[in-house]
């Protein structure tokens, strides 16, 4: 009988996010994400548990509405400045800008519009706002090391989800 995902068993899978309006695939996760059933928060609790009892090669499609994961969209938290008081290295859409509040609170804005005159930076989740769909292949299944489930994940590396393939919102 093959493996069944559990608590404790280390698994790898693929994803994608879709959205369930447009089809629009918004983020896909092409290499193999490596966590321990149970042990690792990576994944949302309402995926992992979908992912419960599934086998390696199984395909799930996982609907979640983002309003319950990140809330609803906050427009306050969505700027627009001349161009020229933004520094070079920011001046492109998709790029990543940290910022912290008067109380050393970081904050991370994503730039989603630019033209010749301003840009436009927002705080809120990409998927604020969204009903998606999870798309997940399971690749393995497999005993987690003791390790491996002090950790939650692989030994020797941390969940690097910046690989994934993010498609501005």
């Amino acid at each position: 009988m093959s493996d069944v995902i559990r608590d404790e068993k280390f698994v790898e899978v693929t994803y994608q996010v879709i959205d369930q309006k447009t089809g629009q695939v918004l983020t896909a996760v092409e290499f193999p994400l490596g966590y321990v059933h149970g042990r690792n928060d990576i994944l949302t609790p309402p995926v992992q548990s979908a992912l419960e009892g599934k086998k390696v090669g199984d395909i799930i499609d996982v609907p979640i509405d983002c309003n319950q994961l990140y809330g609803p969209r906050d427009e306050s938290l969505v700027f627009t400045d001349n161009i020229e008081n933004v520094p070079e290295a920011y001046r492109e859409i998709g790029t990543t800008i940290t910022m912290e509040s008067e109380s050393g609170q970081s904050k991370n804005f994503i730039v989603t519009r630019m033209d010749d005159k301003t840009l436009t930076v927002d705080g809120n989740n990409p998927l604020c706002g969204r009903e998606v769909i999870f798309k997940l292949e399971v690749l393995s299944i497999r005993d987690a090391t003791e390790e491996e489930i002090e950790i939650g994940g692989p030994v020797g590396t941390e969940a690097d989800v910046q690989g994934a393939t993010m498609i501005p919102v």
